[in-house]
């Protein structure tokens, strides 16, 4: 085993688990589920068959990874985000359809947020605490509300940028660099 798992953690021995990856208390790792290299999945946390993870990701306390939902390289996923997986529930429906929810490389999903399934929140995209996110969130996005929608721009490092496309970390951009982005029209 090349990673670390807190001896209360419930790992599948035919989960895929990346090295240095860290699995902290009472976190539930299903078979089938896939796990990246260099991760820190919190107290609490599910992920569930199918789900993949990519590396250098973050997920905090009591998040649920569902079937159906990847997430890219260098996310943070903050506590009890909620990933939906089905837009109808029902208990013991046979026939419901699973959507996929796929999360970009770099993104930020604050905590208490809601993902509806069948999206896509775009590369080093940033989704607010508490949002509930019912539709596509383009590359470098920053969105929160209920329901979500985009109110600017994020920098590479995470930070909103100004109404001149300028970070506090002193990284400027231009609007070329956010017309259309993935099919997206920002703002």
């Amino acid at each position: 085993m090349n990673y670390f798992k807190h001896k209360t953690a419930l790992v599948d021995k035919k989960a895929k688990i990346g090295k240095g990856t860290r699995l902290w208390a009472f976190t539930n790792i299903k078979a089938g589920a896939v796990i990246g290299r260099d991760c820190n999945i919190c107290d609490g946390s599910f992920v569930e068959d199918g789900a993949v993870v990519g590396d250098h990701v973050t997920i905090k306390h009591h998040v649920s990874v569902f079937d159906g939902v990847t997430i890219g390289d260098g996310v943070f996923v903050g506590s009890n985000v909620a990933f939906i997986n089905d837009r109808h529930p029902r208990s013991k429906k046979k026939d419901w359809v699973l959507e996929k929810t796929v999360v970009g490389k770099g993104a930020t999903i604050g905590s208490n947020a809601v993902i509806m399934c069948g999206i896509r929140i775009g590369d080093h995209a940033v989704v607010g605490a508490g949002s509930v996110v019912t539709r596509d969130v383009a590359p470098f996005a920053v969105a929160y509300g209920n329901p979500a929608s985009v109110k600017g721009y994020a920098c590479h490092c995470g930070r909103k940028l100004d109404k001149s496309l300028k970070c506090s970390c002193g990284k400027q951009y231009s609007e070329a660099n956010f017309k259309v982005r993935s099919g997206f029209l920002l703002l």
